[in-house]
This record gives structure tokens, sequence and C-alpha cells, in this order.
């Protein structure tokens, strides 16, 4: 029996295929019977142009249904998607096109899909094992060179189906898609919980309040980033009335402040519900549908995933082994061998906690550790007190270079306030050694794609700070 994940998804579609899959912003809908059609046509097409089993086939656009046309359509064929940020530049196109040297570089998709109108139909998927590949994902490269995660169709079934019943989706839910589709959160983790119900998606091409505030009163899933959520609380027309309809709101991609969990759950009567994820694993922990979800924690890891951290010490690097784990990185085989154990548990590079009930805290990333005159500190439990701050919108604590101190603790601030003050006043919650030694405000945090803060700039931008 095949593996393809193809297979799988199409084998919940639903009976009728005039079903709406993707609700558009217009009004119009596109049926699953469309979907399923086109993909097949893509597929028929990309075997026509030479496209074999295990050839890559990228693809950088903006978000469109076609988008997922296409994704569909190289799984039928036995090939590798390999999705691309539609704001790199040429530059980083080069780099990725040169390392993943793929058959096909799709930039259009609307009009690749409209080309293959009234042509063949590709009947059956190809078939695959488990461990082929199916995807490449491409890791941020906030620093280094960019690494492509190898997912096998294994991966991405196994995940699939572990998150389609940790959050209980059913053909009763419709899902408001505004995340991108470059990355394993809109491509892998919202999309696939959908297409496995058979459910339609309000399908909105980026967030914006508008769009969003109309789509929730359709919908009973949404998925986002902290920044989603913040945004909405800004709006003073988002309200429990508009969320009525919403049974699960979902966060991830990065960490959600607490007191933007407290606000939402003040505004809505709804708890957030934050899961933990990255490319190499999709989604490895998630609090539960029923029972508490707390601040703060991202949960327990999902069933078969096996989560620890190193060292002696209650904090320290999460490492993981599972069903949705990825094999290797792309072409890197040091790299790969150097962030995986001698027991086959990948190093996430994520330091954290478990409680001795199994639930999960995520502290920050280790290369973002700051040794401070011989003492660790994370990142996270200093950004957690100026957060809570009157007037700081937003931190990122650093680690710059220091005479002294080697490095020295150093928070970059959105919002307003003065700069004595906000470090007398961390000193109160914090030892001294962990207290920033500088507080500097600016307009904007940097942010990939994802809403990440990139640090690395930061470290770059203030890299003198203490230096003169």
């Amino acid at each position: 029996m095949s593996a393809n994940l193809f297979d799988l998804l199409s084998s919940r579609f639903p009976t009728d295929r005039s079903a709406p899959c993707f609700i558009l912003p217009d009004g119009s809908e596109i049926s699953y019977g469309a979907l399923a059609s086109a993909a097949a046509r893509v597929a028929a097409r990309l075997i026509a142009d030479g496209v074999r089993p295990g050839d890559r086939v990228a693809l950088q656009a903006e978000k469109s249904p076609e988008v997922i046309m296409v994704y569909l359509g190289v799984l039928m064929a036995g090939a590798v998607f390999v999705p691309l940020n539609a704001a790199y530049t040429r530059t980083e196109i080069d780099y990725f096109l040169g390392d993943a040297e793929p058959k096909v570089f799709i930039t259009d998709p609307p009009a690749f899909v409209r080309d293959t109108e009234g042509a063949e139909m590709l009947a059956h998927p190809i078939p695959r094992e488990a461990g082929d590949l199916a995807s490449l994902i491409y890791t941020s490269g906030t620093t280094g060179r960019s690494k492509g995660a190898m997912l096998s169709h294994g991966n991405l079934a196994e995940n699939a189906t572990a998150l389609h019943a940790a959050w209980g989706f059913s053909d009763k839910d419709v899902l408001l898609h505004a995340l991108p589709v470059f990355h394993v959160h809109g491509l892998f983790v919202a999309l696939h919980c959908a297409l496995l119900s058979g459910a339609p998606m309000v399908w909105l091409p980026k967030f914006s309040d508008a769009d969003v505030l109309a789509g929730l009163q359709r919908s009973t899933v949404m998925m986002g980033v902290p920044t989603f959520y913040t945004r909405l609380l800004a709006n003073p027309a988002f309200n429990a009335d508009v969320a009525r309809n919403v049974r699960l709101f979902i966060s991830g991609s990065a960490p959600l402040l607490p007191s933007t969990f407290a606000d939402f759950e003040q505004r809505t009567g709804q708890r957030i519900l934050e899961r933990y994820g990255m490319s190499e694993a999709v989604i490895i922990t998630t609090n539960p549908l029923e029972g508490d979800r707390i601040a703060g924690s991202v949960g327990f890891p999902l069933p078969g995933v096996e989560l620890r951290t190193d060292g002696d010490s209650e904090t320290g690097v999460i490492q993981i082994r599972g069903p949705s784990v990825f094999s290797a990185y792309w072409r890197m085989p040091e790299k790969t061998a150097a962030e995986f154990t001698i027991d086959g548990f990948f190093i996430t590079g994520d330091v954290g906690r478990v409680d001795p009930d199994g639930r999960v805290w995520i502290s920050g990333r280790a290369k973002d550790l700051i040794i401070s005159g011989g003492y660790n500190v994370y990142p996270k439990e200093v950004e957690l007190v100026l957060d809570e701050m009157s007037g700081i919108t937003e931190s990122a604590v650093i680690g710059l270079p220091h005479p002294d101190f080697g490095e020295a603790v150093a928070a970059i601030c959105t919002g307003q306030g003065e700069e004595a003050a906000v470090i007398a006043a961390a000193r109160q919650q914090l030892a001294a050694y962990k207290a920033p030694k500088r507080v500097i405000f600016v307009a904007d945090l940097p942010r990939n794609a994802m809403g990440k803060v990139q640090k690395n700039l930061l470290r770059e931008a203030h890299a003198a700070l203490f230096q003169t």
C-alpha cells in the first residue's frame, strides 16, 4: 500500500466534491472537486515535463489557492515540494535553487494551473514509501547558511493525523487561514488539519484586521502567530461577539506573551491554545483541547514524541525523537550528525524544562543564552519581567560583548520609558547579573516572515554598545 501523503489527504475529502474548500475574500468559492482535479492535472503536467519521483519542484509566489493545487500535484507526482518565501531576493533564490537543484521552478502558480485546464489528469498518485522525501523546508536562515529540513511522507502524515485528533477537527469546522504557505505552520499544520476534515477554509492572502474580523464570524478555528492576536486586541471592534462562533484559537511560530494570553481571555472569554514546533519536526507539543491551558507553557508532547532536556539541571536544551522528526538536512551530513545524539534524539537548540506532570516550558534559544561574568542568563526570563512593565510594549534581550563580563545583558524595547528606571525596576525582580545593563528604545523590532524577532540583527546593530 502506498504511503503517498496525497492518498491520506484525499481520502478525507468530502464525498460531495462540490463542497467548498477555499472561501475567498470576495465571497467566491473553490470546491474540493476543483482542487483534486487541478492537482491531478498539475501532476500529469509535471510528469510530462520530465519530473520523476524524488525530483524537487520549487515554488516562489504569493499565497493563492493555486499554490496548494501545485503542492498537492507535486505530491501526486511523487516529487518533492520546495516552498520558498515570496520575499526572498534574487541572490537568496539563487542559493536555494543551487542547493535544491529543482527540476522545475514555478513562480506563477495561477498561470501554471491555468495552462493545464482541459489537459490530461493523473489517474492515481505515484506510490511512495513512508520514508520517501515529500518536502524540503528551508530554515529561516536568521543565522548562518539556510538548511533544508528533509520531511518525509511519513513524517507529515503522522503529524497531521496527531494534530487532527489532538485539536478535535471535524467536517463541521471552518478554518480561518491567514498564514503564509511557504512555512510549515500554514502549509502543513493548518492546511492538513482542514483537508483531513474535508472542511472549508476562509482563505485570506494575508492578515488584515477587516478581513479577519469578517472571517471570524463564519469560522470555528483560527490559527495564527502572536502578532495576529496582539493586532486583534488592538482593534476595539474585536470582542466576544465577533469570536462567538470560534471554538479554538491556536498560536505558534513565536512565543505568546502571558499578557496577550490574559488580555485575550478577558476580551473573549477564551484561552488561546499555544503549541510548539519547528521546521525539523512540524509540531512537537500542544496544550490540551480539554483541560488547563497555562500561559507560558507549550503543553505536552504529542503521542509518540519523546522529549527530554540535556544536562543535570532543571533547565536545558530540548531534545526530541519521534515519528514526525526529520531525517536529515539536505546535503549537510556533517551538520546533520552534529544535531543528533548517539541515541537518535534531535537537538532542537531550544532551552526549556519539563514539569513532573510532563508539561513543557520554553525559556529561549540556546544560541541566545547569555553568559555574563560566568553566569547563565536566559533571555526569556528577563523579557517576561520587562514586558510586564508599564510603557514597554515588547522587549528583546540579547548578550553583547563587554570588556569585563565577556557578555553583558542588553534590552532592546518598543514603547517608551526611562532607561535608569527600567533597569532599577528589573533589579527588583531579577538577580543583578540578569538585569539589563542597558535599555534601548526603538520604533520596531526586526522580524522574519513568521514574526520571530531576529536577534542576530540586533546583536549586529548594537555590537559596540559596551565598547566605548
